[in-house]
């Protein structure tokens, strides 16, 4: 890297355009197995449930794969687990494709799709991390947005060459079009930022959990537990919108729909929230998002219109977007540079569990009460625990002022 080297450079946002456009190719690994399922399941002739198994295991990997390859990232450079990545998700989707029973397709997704996927989340957003300083925040959310653009555009994708082709054909150029794709690109990332290339003492030096009086352990625990905590809430009317719309009456398409506004006001939050962290900081952007998450449950639990869904549907995500690539920002504001691959990892992986555990639980308390009003409770609860903790460290940290950067 050159001496001459500045952050938030032209440099910077070039290198965060070839991020988006890598998490928004390698995101496919997220997205596909959605739409495969009616398909896989008839081809297999199997149960729902045993259909959307291996969704589950490529979550499972998805999370313990991002823990991993942003070690591989603090040690040896973002080009490292993104390459990996893509070969990854090349033999996983051949794999997947040429498959013979729902045992194999399942593993193809958990020990090669999800791992393969994880590389182009957590990592990058580590890395993009230390090119900016003053925009770090928006160039965080921005780079965290690349999932959502993936969600976005290969549904359609997949959907139409499964129709056209087959799904066998359609997981194997999925393969192809990923090593084609991102290989190349991973390439006009193999310089390092200055950030990572630190003495022991200067890293040392550059973490602020002083500022805390916590230790690493300590604060990283309470990040885990704040991140599961508010992904529970927020899996609430992400998984179950579709299914609480049939109950009541409106049809499982009026449910598509709510769950489509969701996501596409999540995108909106998502780089709105990167803008309010350069001016606040990554602590106040997070105890913002998730105070608001709240009231947005709370919103559900009074109204049940259908007009009134509608709008809430486009609040929640408004509101809840910005809430992970926060915990990133947190991440860089109070731990060393050299360990943001595999702190940020650490959290993304907690609030994927929160996201499966809360999905699950939801269910089981709507089979145990016949509602959903109780599993909007729950999901209250948790996401009070979440504000609690990040209100607390925000106490400790100073409390609310100008995001320090940005000085």
């Amino acid at each position: 890297m050159p001496a001459t080297f500045e952050p938030d450079s032209r440099l910077s946002w070039m290198r965060l355009l070839v991020a988006v456009a890598l998490s928004a190719i390698g995101g496919v690994g997220m997205w596909s197995v959605v739409v495969a399922l009616p398909a896989v399941q008839e081809e297999f002739g199997v149960a729902r449930a045993g259909a959307s198994l291996p969704y589950t295991l490529a979550m499972v990997g998805f999370a313990f794969g991002g823990v991993f390859a942003g070690r591989l990232s603090d040690r040896f450079g973002v080009i490292v687990p993104v390459i990996a990545g893509s070969l990854l998700l090349g033999l996983g989707y051949l794999a997947a494709g040429l498959s013979t029973s729902l045992t194999g397709f399942a593993l193809a997704h958990g020990l090669l799709i999800g791992l393969g996927s994880s590389a182009t989340f957590a990592p990058l957003i580590a890395d993009i991390s230390h090119w900016f300083v003053r925009h770090r925040g928006s160039a965080v959310a921005i780079c965290a947005a690349g999932n959502y653009v993936a969600g976005t555009i290969w549904p359609g994708i997949v959907q139409a060459s499964i129709a056209t082709h087959g799904w066998r054909a359609t997981h194997i150029g999925i393969g192809v079009a990923c090593v084609v794709l991102m290989v190349p690109l991973a390439f006009l990332l193999r310089q390092r930022a200055p950030t990572i290339c630190q003495t022991p003492a200067q890293a040392a030096a550059s973490g602020a959990q002083s500022r805390l009086g916590l230790s690493p352990r300590a604060l990283q625990g309470l990040l885990v537990v704040a991140g599961f905590g508010c992904c529970i809430a927020m899996a609430m009317p992400q998984v179950h919108i579709v299914a609480y719309c049939t109950d009541l009456g409106f049809g499982a398409a009026r449910g598509a729909q709510m769950l489509s506004l969701m996501l596409g006001c999540g995108i909106v939050s998502r780089i709105a929230s990167g803008w309010i962290a350069d001016r606040i900081g990554g602590l106040s952007t997070l105890l913002l998002g998730s105070s608001l998450q709240g009231m947005a449950l709370l919103l559900f639990l009074m109204f049940d219109g259908l007009a009134s869904l509608y709008v809430i549907s486009a609040l929640f995500g408004l509101f809840q977007g910005g809430i992970v690539p926060s915990y990133a920002l947190i991440v860089r504001d109070f731990f060393s540079p050299a360990e943001a691959g595999a702190r940020v990892g650490l959290v993304i992986m907690a609030t994927l569990f929160g996201m499966a555990f809360g999905g699950w639980m939801s269910g089981a308390i709507f089979d145990y009460t016949g509602s959903y009003a109780a599993a909007f409770v729950h999901g209250l609860c948790w996401n009070l625990l979440n504000v609690a903790i990040v209100g607390w460290l925000l106490m400790r940290a100073g409390g609310v002022g100008l995001n320090p950067r940005a000085a």
